[in-house]
């Protein structure tokens, strides 16, 4: 489900923004100052975010500095300021897209829409997404990452497990898995075998229990394959 952090001192906005972002199905989180917002966008997996310009606390622009040190969750400023030069101000500091007030909350709707299509086909570009993401891969940081925490594995094993997820449900055999996981593209005599011991090695790290393994499944007589669920937005590599 797509989590929204609304972010607004106005009771009233709030709560015509959650009645709008509810019918689309969305879980929808609150702040109605610049410290909450914060604490909230560390502690929760946000999806995108709607910040107010002007709080009681901490204006808008500085929250949007100190969340961009730590992520790039897509963030729409609300502002009352028809300032060009506030308006790019926000831009600069890293904000997606700014909608002024008064608004339509359908616009406010379809604009994050908008945004999180753009986001998902650029993550999924190089993200490999599994198990309502659970299990997510990072190709271009060579980073696995298991329930939010980074999973430290072996450059071969990192392969292993990038290879089996490119394509789950395929079988591969012990020497495939070799050929593709050697540093050099070269295949020794006897090595076979210790494809066995590396995903032992990765079992231990990613499954909840290795001798029930949810993600690297064992085809009898065969090889492995990967049994991840896939996301929606993952393609094809």
């Amino acid at each position: 489900m797509t989590k929204i952090l609304l972010v607004d001192d106005e009771d009233m906005i709030l709560e015509v923004l959650k009645a709008y972002f509810e019918k689309e199905g969305w879980d929808i989180l609150f702040a109605s100052n610049g410290i909450d917002a914060l604490k909230k966008a560390k502690a929760d997996d946000i999806d995108i975010i709607i910040l107010d310009l002007m709080l009681p606390d901490i204006s808008g622009e500085e929250i949007c500095r100190l969340i961009r040190k730590e992520s790039d969750v897509p963030i729409i400023m609300l502002t009352a300021k028809s300032d060009e030069e506030d308006l790019l101000n926000g831009i600069n500091l890293g904000a997606d897209d700014y909608v002024k007030k008064p608004f339509s909350p359908r616009e406010v709707v379809v604009r994050a829409q908008a945004i999180l299509r753009r986001v998902n086909k650029r993550i999924s570009a190089h993200k490999l997404i599994f198990n309502e993401k659970e299990m997510i891969i990072d190709s271009i940081k060579k980073e696995v990452k298991l329930k939010g925490k980074i999973i430290t594995l072996t450059p071969i094993e990192y392969r292993l497990l990038f290879t089996l997820a490119s394509y789950p449900g395929r079988v591969y055999s012990r020497m495939e898995l070799l050929e593709k996981c050697q540093e050099d593209g070269t295949y020794y005599e006897g090595y076979e075998r210790s494809i066995d011991t590396h995903i032992k090695n990765l079992r231990k790290k990613i499954e909840r229990d290795s001798r029930q393994p949810d993600y690297i499944l064992t085809v009898f007589g065969m090889g492995y394959k990967f049994g991840g669920r896939p996301h929606a937005e993952n393609h094809a590599h």
